[in-house]
Order: structure tokens, then C-alpha cells, then sequence
């Protein structure tokens, strides 16, 4: 499924609260699904259960969900905010990553390329 699609798709399942309610909405359910796949994790490596990996797959998706809410609320284009991601990575890590570039970050180049100022 195109990335387009999805978020023009999911929004019939959005219940509209305006604007700024459902900006929380997205907020927040990112923030309880990201909980529930540490949740999982929790399970595998201290309670000694299987990964649930079908459940991890299933909470990325309610993830993406209200990410689509953001997107569509922001008038946010998913695509750009991907190619934006991947330029910002590569001026804070010009070959790979490393702690060296990590630690010491050029925060003005990477503002500069997420105002699209490249």
C-alpha cells in the first residue's frame, strides 16, 4: 500500500474532534502504542516468552494510524518527512553511524535541513 493511500484511508476511522483535539489524539496514541511494544519486549526478555513479533507487527500499525492523524492535521507530506529523515541522518553521519558523530552534532546543518534550507 502506498503511503498516500493509507493515510487518505485511515482517516474514516478517525472520530473528528478539530483540529487541536485530534493533534492530542495522535500525540498521545503513539506514545500508549510505543508502551504497548515495550510491553512486548518486557514479556520476551524478562518474563522469558516468545517475542510476539505478529502483536509487535500489529502496534506499528496503530502507530502509522495516528501518524496519518498527524500528517493529515499538519498538512504534512509522509514521503518528505521520510526524505528529510534520511537527509538529516546522513549530514549527522557521513559514512555510518558512530558515537563521535553522535555526540558531537552539527545542530545548526541539521535544523538547516529540517526547515528545507539544505
Amino acid at each position: 500500500m502506498e503511503i498516500k493511500d493509507y493515510i487518505e484511508q485511515s482517516e474514516r476511522t478517525l472520530v473528528q474532534k478539530g483540529k487541536d483535539l485530534n493533534l492530542l489524539h495522535g500525540a498521545i496514541g503513539i506514545s500508549t502504542e510505543a508502551g504497548e511494544i515495550l510491553d512486548a519486549f518486557k514479556r520476551h526478555l524478562y518474563y522469558g516468552k516468545e517475542l510476539d513479533v505478529v502483536n509487535i507487527k500489529e502496534e506499528i500499525g496503530d502507530i502509522m494510524w495516528y501518524v496519518a492523524i498527524l500528517c493529515r492535521e499538519l498538512n504534512l507530506e509522509m514521503g518528505d518527512i521520510l526524505q528529510t529523515n534520511i537527509d538529516k541522518l546522513k549530514a549527522r553521519y557521513p559514512d555510518k553511524f558512530s558515537e563521535h558523530y553522535a555526540i558531537n552534532r552539527d545542530l545548526n546543518s541539521e535544523r538547516n535541513i529540517l526547515e528545507g534550507k539544505k
